[in-house]
């Protein structure tokens, strides 16, 4: 999960970035790909030696779309979710891999987080105030989904007190 900070900034009483997790990091990501590369060209060769050379090639695709893959998975990391809470108001963000950023905001004495969990850990955490609602931490383990539920709720909780 991102960092649940206490602040005393803004009079903020609650301020979380949630990201996605990437276990892999660029270093990591350079040497995967530096490995996979010498070893698809070493059998590729062999191959080649051996006159098929169409599997040369077709090695070569499987790097492409490995490196293709972690690119996009790279790039779907990008995402972003804040939530800052204060006294007047519940502030939600969510900021795409392309940039784009959308907003929400609710009245905190009446926002209401709620625990959706789905079958094989998929779920996510809802906020929502008189109709309207959004779904935050979809990319979070199930673990971190309820760590962040129970913060947030927690700090409504204490600002209505």
């Amino acid at each position: 999960m991102g960092k649940v900070r206490p602040t005393g900034d803004k009079g903020l009483l609650f301020d979380a970035v949630l990201r996605p997790h990437r276990s892999l990091s660029p270093t990591g990501f350079r040497i995967l790909m530096t490995v996979v590369c010498l070893g698809s060209l070493a059998i590729g060769l062999a191959f080649l030696l051996h006159g098929a050379w169409p599997v040369f090639g077709f090695l070569g695709l499987d790097v492409a779309a490995i490196y293709l893959a972690f690119r996009l998975s790279y790039r779907a990391g990008r995402l972003a979710e804040t939530v800052q809470l204060s006294p007047g108001e519940l502030l939600i963000r969510r900021i795409q891999p392309n940039g784009r950023q959308r907003s929400w905001r609710f009245q905190p004495y009446w926002a209401r987080v709620k625990l959706e969990a789905g079958a094989f850990g998929e779920g996510s955490v809802l906020v929502s105030s008189h109709g309207r609602s959004v779904r935050l931490a979809r990319f979070l383990a199930p673990e971190e989904r309820i760590d962040f539920a129970n913060a947030l709720g927690l700090a409504l909780r204490r600002l209505s007190a």
